[in-house]
C-alpha cells in the first residue's frame, strides 16, 4: 500500500515538471504529509506565510494532480504547527454513524449506469422528506446501492448534526424484531424506528416472505412517512418483481421515486478503479487500470477485491504493482471465489432453493421441479460466468451445447413474461454472491 508519504512523493515528482527546482525547494521542501483520508489532503507546513502561498498559488494544482492519480475531486488542507493538535481534536470530536465512514458523494463515481440514482440521492440529501419520499434505489449486488445509501446519510448527518439517523439491514430488521419480541421489548424496538428523521434501509428484499416483519415494517414505514421524514431503501430488484412482498408494502415503495442501477461501461469501471485505489493509497499505471477495468466486469465489490489483492502484494511483499501482478491478483481473486462464482456454487444454490440434491441437477431425471431447476442453473451459469455452452455442458454430464442453449432460452422465455420466475432468479443469484 502506498502511504501518504509514498503520494505526496509522487504529487512533487509531478509538480517538478511544471515547477522550478527553486519553487520546489521554496514552498515544498519542508511540507509534511499528515493524511489522506474522505477526499481531502492534509498537509503541514513551517508557518502561516507559506500556508497562505501553498493556498493561493498551488492549491488548484495540487487538488488537479490528485484527480488525476485517482479519479475523483480532492480537497487540501494546509495546517501549522498550532494548527495541527487542534485539528486532530476536532477530527476525534466528528460524530457519525460508523456505517458511513468512507461513504461520501464524492468517493462515489457516476457514469452513465449510474447517474439518475445519484441525482436522485443528491436530491434527497439536500432536502430530506421534501422529494422523492421514499426513494428506491435498486439494481444487482455490488454496483453502489449501498454507497448511495450512506452517502445521503454523511451528508445530512454533517449538515444536520441534530438530525436522527438510523441504519438497518433487511435481515437485521427481522432479527431484532423477534428478539425484542422474545424479551418483551417490543415497546423500545418500535421507539428505535419509528421515531427518526431519516431511515435508511438496505436490502428490503430480506423481508419479502416474513409476514410478521412486513407488518412491522409496514407500521414504520407509516409512522415516519407521516411524520414527514425521510426514507430511503434499496434492494437487489424493484417491488414488482418480489412473488412474496405484501400488496400494501409494494404500493407504498412506489409512492415515491424509483432508481435503477446497471453494471458500469469501461470507462466509469476504469473511473471507479481508479478512486478505490486512491482510497486505499495504491497508485496504478494506466495500463494496470485499464486492465483490470476490462477483465472484471460484473461489479464494483469485483474490482475492490483486486485492489485489495494488489495492496496486499505491495504491503506484504513489497511487490512492484505491474501487469503481472494484476493478471496474478485477478487469478487469485477468481480462485477464492470473489469474482465470478464457481459451476459448484451455482448449482449448489440452484438445487437448495429448489429442495433439491446438485447430484439431481447434474443427473438424467426429467422430473418437472428437476428439470426447472437444472435450466435456471444453466442460464445462471451462462450469465454468471465466462464459460462456454460446451463448457457448462460438461457440469450436466456432458450434455452437448444444443441441450444447454434450449435450456437458456427457456428461461429466458420464462423471464419475459413470468414475474415469480424472475424473482426466482434474482433470489438464486443473491444467494450465490452472498456465499
Amino acid at each position: 500500500m502506498n502511504s501518504v508519504n509514498d503520494i505526496w512523493e509522487k504529487i512533487i515528482e509531478i509538480l517538478s515538471g511544471t515547477l522550478t527546482p527553486t519553487a520546489i525547494s521554496t514552498w515544498f521542501s519542508d511540507c509534511t504529509p499528515v493524511e489522506l483520508d474522505d477526499a481531502k489532503l492534509v498537509i503541514a507546513t513551517t508557518n502561516d506565510f507559506k500556508r497562505d502561498i501553498i493556498q493561493k498559488r498551488f492549491s488548484e494544482t495540487i487538488k488537479s494532480v490528485l484527480s488525476e492519480l485517482f479519479s475523483c475531486d480532492f480537497d487540501l488542507l494546509v495546517l501549522i504547527p498550532s494548527e495541527l493538535e487542534e485539528w486532530g481534536e476536532k477530527k476525534k470530536a466528528e460524530k457519525t454513524l460508523p456505517e458511513m465512514a468512507g461513504y461520501t458523494f464524492d468517493r462515489f463515481i457516476v457514469g452513465n449506469s449510474n447517474k439518475f440514482a445519484h441525482a436522485a440521492a443528491v436530491a434527497v440529501a439536500e432536502k430530506p422528506g421534501t422529494t422523492y419520499n421514499p426513494l428506491f434505489i435498486y439494481g444487482n449486488s455490488g454496483l453502489g446501492k449501498t454507497h448511495l445509501l450512506l452517502a445521503i446519510g454523511a451528508y445530512i448527518s454533517e449538515n444536520s448534526p441534530e438530525k436522527q439517523i438510523v441504519y438497518i439491514k433487511g435481515d437485521e430488521f427481522t432479527n431484532e424484531l423477534v428478539k425484542s419480541i422474545k424479551d418483551g421489548t417490543s415497546e423500545e424496538f418500535r421507539n428505535k424506528y419509528r421515531n427518526v428523521d431519516l431511515f435508511l434501509v438496505d436490502d428490503i428484499q430480506f423481508i419479502a416472505g416474513k409476514p410478521q416483519t412486513q407488518n412491522e415494517f409496514f407500521h414504520t414505514f407509516n409512522s415516519i412517512f407521516e411524520a414527514g421524514n425521510q426514507i430511503v431503501i434499496t434492494s437487489d430488484r424493484p417491488p414488482l418483481e418480489m412473488s412474496t412482498l405484501d400488496d400494501r408494502l409494494r404500493t407504498r415503495f412506489e409512492w415515491g421515486l424509483m432508481a435503477d442501477i446497471q453494471p458500469p461501461d469501461l470507462e466509469t469501471r476504469m473511473a471507479i478503479t481508479r478512486n478505490k485505489a486512491g482510497q486505499l493509497g495504491l497508485i496504478l499505471s494506466d495500463d494496470a487500470v485499464e486492465y483490470i477495468a476490462t477483465n472484471i466486469t460484473a461489479n464494483i465489490r469485483q474490482l475492490e477485491g483486486v485492489i485489495k489483492r494488489l495492496t496486499a502484494y505491495k504491503e506484504i511483499l513489497d511487490d512492484v504493482i505491474d501487469i503481472d501482478s494484476v493478471k496474478r491478483a485477478i487469478k487469485d481473486v477468481i480462485r477464492i471465489g470473489i469474482a465470478i462464482p464457481t459451476p459448484e456454487a451455482i448449482i449448489k444454490e440452484s438445487a437448495r432453493y429448489y429442495g433439491l440434491d446438485p447430484d439431481d441437477l447434474r443427473g438424467q431425471s426429467r422430473a418437472k421441479n428437476t428439470a426447472m431447476a437444472r435450466q435456471v442453473s444453466m442460464y445462471l451459469m451462462r450469465s454468471l460466468t465466462n464459460l462456454s455452452l460446451k463448457d457448462i455442458g460438461a457440469e450436466y454430464e456432458d450434455r452437448n451445447h444444443a441441450t444447454v442453449l434450449s435450456s437458456i432460452r427457456k428461461v429466458e422465455d420464462l423471464l419475459s413474461k413470468d414475474r415469480k420466475m424472475a424473482a426466482t432468479v434474482r433470489d438464486i443469484t443473491s444467494n450465490i454472491n452472498s456465499n
